[in-house]
């Protein structure tokens, strides 16, 4: 079995060249996407101009517009970037069908038997290079037998042995001594090492199979993907290449920086396994349509609906699944978009079910200078059961249920939701509970069935009307009296039938019946008004009357 290779793809400037692409190449000066920190605007990504005119990552807006005044800055768009990296991840996999997004700006893949069909490992890289030049995109790659190890060829295999900073960097000592801390500190001892030149036709290193401990070697720390502390405590002992780290006991690395760090040189060398686990791949279901001149008219906007709604039922048809949820994008001349949303309370693949609920919705389009282009996206899809052939008798007996049942409830709901929305619409279900209020269960009527059974009958009569119960002024005994008041308002009792006592659910915490245990009444007034009235026992809270539904 051949030996598993992984080939690690790192963008470091995926932001700025986004909008490079995006722009075609009008920007005439350094560019900075920047992010908010929530304190300050900081420096996330730069344009190749930008690196040379000194601008760092992380570097604060005030002091890189204060070195680069002519900087053109740019806010990230992580939903963009994002969206960018899924582009990419399908152009990955031309050179393997097992494609991670691991980080923001990364790609890994498993190239394990698939390196042959490109020249061999050096021809993938060749081949990785050209295409990412070609996308005007900056990649830096690395090839390994462990994931760890090819992700830190690809970023630090053109620069080995950078050491981190530690106390004696003369980065962080006076200008006055820094020309003799050149000549007195080499990088090797604690000093900063010399910028690399990088070869833009070299993308990345490639390290022989079964010769992993080597290519890592004479690589600094950082490239074990370990924390800042970490690296600065290993570079004040000394320790900064991976080959000082193989070198060292295990047993005291782990006792000394924690099972951390030699798990993460295990995971580089390959004595721990670390899995590529690809991200499943997606399914669209969208039909587009580019318009040769733009339209306007609601009219227009209608015909170019019904043609691709059928197009889009028919893609669903052939895969068994029925819309439920269903995006109508409208891209603009001016490169402006806006969308609207309908829902169904059942899923179909029924174009005709589902036009005339786009339509309500298109007088919400503003077309602006002109529409160009349309999308007809299924958001969210169902599986529908497939059909079987039923002889007569079967038929007549599935007819006559469509026509009592029909889908004219799920069309009403599905136009009434497309008004206020399908959350909006409720029904109720019975539920198992012997509180009063609980006996029932509310349920979006666009995400339920019916009930279908008879309604479970109480064996004692319920009010018609529920409600949260409310004081009654009365004196605060068991005895029900024979005149209270309630809501303002001096009520006689005419007729009683009771008490029910009714307990709380001991295993649920309840704020409504902190009150304890109660005895329910049902109490006819002489003004002909039937309440429900109970008394509170006590428990959390004190006792007292309350009354909590009427009868009809």
């Amino acid at each position: 079995m051949p030996n598993r290779r992984i080939l690690s793809l790192w963008f470091p400037r995926l932001g700025a060249e986004r909008l490079i692409r995006m722009e075609r190449g009008t920007f005439d000066a350094p560019l900075a996407v920047l992010r908010d920190t929530g304190q300050m605007q900081v420096i996330c990504s730069l344009s190749e101009r930008a690196e040379r005119e000194g601008l760092t990552l992380g570097q604060p807006l005030r002091d890189a517009q204060a070195m680069c005044p002519h900087v053109i800055t740019r806010l990230r768009n992580v939903q963009a970037e994002q969206g960018f990296m899924k582009v990419l991840t399908r152009w990955a996999g031309k050179y393997s069908p097992w494609v991670a997004a691991t980080e923001e700006d990364a790609l890994v893949l498993d190239v394990t038997g698939s390196t042959h069909l490109f020249g061999g490992e050096e021809g993938v890289l060749t081949q990785v290079g050209e295409d990412c030049a070609d996308l005007q995109l900056t990649v830096r790659a690395g090839l390994a037998d462990t994931l760890g190890a090819a992700w830190a060829l690809a970023r630090f295999g053109a620069q080995p042995g950078v050491a981190h900073r530690s106390g004696d960097d003369i980065d962080q000592e006076a200008r006055a001594t820094r020309s003799r801390a050149v000549k007195r500190r080499h990088w090797t001892r604690g000093g900063a090492a010399p910028p690399a030149a990088r070869d833009k036709t070299d993308v990345g290193r490639i390290a022989v199979p079964g010769q992993t401990r080597e290519a890592l070697a004479p690589l600094p720390v950082a490239a074990l993907r370990l924390e800042g502390d970490t690296q600065a405590e290993l570079a004040r002992l000394g320790l900064r290449r991976i080959g000082d780290l193989t070198a060292q006991p295990r047993a005291g690395l782990a006792r000394r920086f924690g099972k951390g760090l030699v798990l993460r040189l295990d995971q580089a060398l390959g004595a721990v396994p670390e899995p590529v686990n690809p991200a499943p791949p997606e399914t669209f279901y969208a039909v587009r349509m580019s318009l040769p001149d733009p339209i306007g008219l609601e009219e227009d906007v209608a015909a170019a609906v019904d043609k691709v709604l059928g197009p889009l039922c028919e893609r669903l048809k052939t895969k068994s699944k029925g819309l439920r949820v269903v995006r109508l994008q409208v891209f603009r001349t001016d490169q402006t978009m806006q969308s609207v949303e309908v829902g169904l309370a059942r899923a179909t693949d029924d174009p005709e079910r589902v036009r005339p609920l786009l339509r309500m919705k298109l007088t919400d389009i503003d077309a602006g200078f002109g529409i160009d282009m349309l999308r007809l996206e299924a958001v969210r899809v169902e599986t529908l059961h497939a059909r079987h052939t039923a002889g007569h008798l079967e038929a007549r007996q599935a007819a006559d249920k469509r026509l009592n049942q029909g889908q004219a409830l799920e069309d009403l709901i599905g136009r009434i939701g497309a008004r206020v929305g399908l959350e909006q619409i409720t029904r109720r279900h019975p539920a198992s509970s012997h509180i009063p209020e609980k006996t029932a269960q509310v349920l979006h009527a666009a995400w339920s069935e019916p009930w279908e059974q008879a309604w479970p009958e109480s064996v004692l009569k319920r009010p018609l009307l529920l409600w949260r119960p409310e004081p009654v002024h009365a004196p605060d005994v068991p005895r029900l009296p024979e005149v209270f008041r309630w809501r303002g308002r001096d009520m006689a009792v005419a007729e009683a039938r009771g008490p029910e006592r009714i307990a709380p659910e001991w295993w649920l915490d309840e704020p409504e019946w902190r009150s304890g245990v109660r005895d329910y009444w049902r109490v006819t007034c002489k003004n002909g008004e039937r309440l429900w009235l109970y008394f509170a026992h006590g428990g959390q809270m004190s006792a007292g009357w309350f009354c909590q539904g009427s009868f009809a």
